[in-house]
């Protein structure tokens, strides 16, 4: 299915709860947020409904997050249902890793193909400051687990925050040279808690480019990434650059919210309501937000916000 601007959209980001097990200062206020009841958001059976009326619309790739989608009970079950669609080529998940010891098995034997780790720092005192409740070991235990489990190609995601961990920009880099893994550097959004940061805070990806010059184009892989690699190495490096070279142009996804909203756009404030619609009443709602997808962000610099109201636990990234 086609947007009005000829953009395919072919991936869903399905979030399935607004409560994590870390409180990441960008992310989330340090109280974290209120306990959900079943019915503040979608049941399992409503999430897979829609996904299954998205799919028979075009959508060929799902991502599960949250919060953290690993706290959803019968989170694993959800995704042994929606692995059993036909039309669907690619079932992935975004984690903080904390649980996968315990879930990156099962979750392989569930369907799902890869997942991408959150994991903002490789100091341990930083980690613990920037997840306010978190420790690293734990966090490197579950990409080990992942790894383990095969649950590949297996991404990093680095949130960039100067002043905080542009000095380890080497470091995450140097994790690509002997492993089949993609550090992906992503910049800061200025969007729900990364208001107290302020502007010196953000850092473009070009950053990257300056502190590793010998980095070579590794090819497009039809993401949202620029791909590098250093030379020699494995592994890939990636760049998502949402404010300093905005990739809307070909955006080709929508946002399912927890408590079952569906955002055309992270940054738009429109959210269309899909609870408790079925058939062809749920397939019109899905038409209605493909054909509402914006061109463009309003994101051109740091000091802009974002019109979405809500925090990044809330919207799944």
């Amino acid at each position: 299915m086609k947007d009005t601007l000829g953009r395919e959209i072919r991936y869903l980001r399905v979030s399935l709860t607004d409560l994590c097990n870390l409180r990441c200062v960008y992310c989330m206020p340090p109280e974290g947020v209120s306990k959900q009841t079943h019915r503040d958001i979608l049941s399992l059976e409503e999430t897979e409904e829609i996904v299954q009326e998205a799919v028979a619309l075009g959508v060929r790739k799902v991502r599960l997050t949250g919060g953290e989608p690993l706290v959803r009970r019968g989170m694993v079950s959800l995704c042994r249902r929606l692995r059993a669609i036909p039309e669907l080529e690619e079932l992935a998940v975004t984690t903080n890793g904390l649980l996968l010891p315990q879930m990156a098995s099962e979750l392989k034997e569930a369907g799902v193909d890869r997942v991408n780790i959150s994991i903002d720092t490789l100091n341990p005192v930083k980690y613990n400051s920037i997840t306010r409740i978190g420790s690293l070991d734990d966090a490197l235990r579950g990409i080990e687990a992942a790894w383990t489990a095969g649950l590949r190609p297996l991404k990093l995601n680095c949130v960039l925050i100067g002043g905080f961990n542009d000095d380890e920009i080497p470091a995450f880099a140097a994790l690509t040279e002997q492993a089949d893994i993609e550090v992906r550097f992503i910049e800061l959004m200025p969007i729900g808690h990364t208001t107290p940061f302020g502007e010196a805070a953000y850092l473009p990806c070009e950053a990257v480019l300056q502190r590793l010059p010998q980095l070579v184009p590794a090819g497009d892989n039809g993401g949202v990434a620029e791909r590098y690699r250093l030379p020699g190495a494995i592994g890939t490096l990636g760049l998502i650059r949402p404010l300093s070279n905005c990739f809307c142009a070909r955006c080709n996804r929508l946002r399912l919210t927890a408590d079952g909203c569906l955002k055309p756009c992270l940054h738009s404030k429109e959210e269309i309501p899909l609870r408790e619609l079925h058939g062809e009443a749920l397939r019109e709602q899905l038409l209605t937000a493909i054909r509402h997808k914006p061109e463009q962000h309003g994101l051109l610099r740091f000091d802009s916000r974002s019109e979405s109201a809500r925090n990044m636990n809330a919207i799944g990234g």
